[in-house]
């Protein structure tokens, strides 16, 4: 195995397949899109250089800024409630709790749910005529607060928050958990000798040592939220009045409902961008001697 290992020629055999395969897949396409950002083409024949103004015209829209604005809010809800959710369940589910492996299943459920089957389902929980919601609201005497969750311009971006926060809870969760199993028994049992209560073991302990994976689960967290598309595309398609758009959606409609394929590239790429930049500045936040 050391053999194999420290033999140059054979490393690279192994790995030029993969590099090729990620080249065609991933870095063929970033450049494509990159010089279609730079077109007036309407997907058809011969598309005109225009420069950067593709991206003058995204970043001076209202509605293009909107939708930035509510990629940011998805981030937002992401990291500051659902990972903080997820952090709590994983250190009670592995301080050793009655049915661990029960509610470990049970909480990681909604990942293996496709987000286009979780999107209809809270869309039939928001519905404002039978939706259990609103149901719900009435059978407890707070009838005067049921209303259409999706419809409403004051209700819809933060309706669309809880299905994401809640199908991801779990994933986070597992990640975590495994974070705070991985660490040393005896660390814990020198902790306790020493007189730290299982709050101050959590706070002194338990999260600084899971610092590479609360790290991987934060930059998981972010790129998921600036690229959510399926989910809003389902439940509001963007809607009403653009009060739930992001990048992605807007991205979809330009490109196939105006067939704007340069200024839809334009919102490809600068996804891409932010994603990247996002989790350089992550990974230089955790950045440690």
């Amino acid at each position: 195995m050391n053999s194999v290992l420290s033999n140059k020629k054979a490393i690279c055999i192994f790995v030029i397949p993969t590099l090729a395969l990620f080249f065609i897949i991933v870095f063929v396409p970033i450049v494509v899109s990159s010089y279609y950002s730079l077109l007036d083409w309407n997907g058809v024949g011969r598309g005109a250089f225009i420069g950067l103004k593709n991206y003058v015209e995204m970043f001076t829209s209202t509605r293009a800024l909107n939708a930035m604005k509510n990629s940011l809010l998805f981030a937002g809800a992401s990291i500051f409630i659902q990972l903080p959710i997820s952090l709590l369940l994983a250190l009670i589910l592995a301080s050793g709790v009655k049915g661990e492996g029960f509610y470990r299943t049970v909480y990681f459920i909604p990942v293996l749910i496709s987000t286009v089957v979780i999107a209809q389902l809270w869309s039939k929980i928001y519905n404002a005529d039978y939706g259990l919601l609103n149901t719900l609201l009435k059978s407890v005497g707070l009838g005067y607060l049921a209303q259409d969750w999706l419809g409403q311009t004051s209700t819809a971006l933060a309706a669309s928050f809880v299905p994401t926060l809640w199908q991801y809870v779990g994933y986070h969760m597992l990640l975590m958990y495994a974070g705070a199993k991985s660490i040393s028994k005896d660390i814990y049992e020198a902790a306790r000798i020493d007189g730290a209560s299982s709050a101050r073991i959590a706070f002194s302990v338990t999260i600084p040592l899971m610092k590479p994976i609360l790290k991987v689960c934060l930059v998981f967290s972010m790129i998921g939220a600036l690229k959510v598309f399926d989910l809003v595309y389902v439940l509001t398609n963007g809607g009403p009045f653009f009060t739930t758009e992001v990048p992605s959606t807007l991205m979809y409609t330009t490109i196939f409902d105006t067939y704007r394929y340069g200024y839809g590239s334009a919102f490809s790429v600068f996804i891409i961008v932010e994603c990247l930049a996002f989790t350089l500045l992550i990974n230089k936040f955790f950045k440690t001697e």
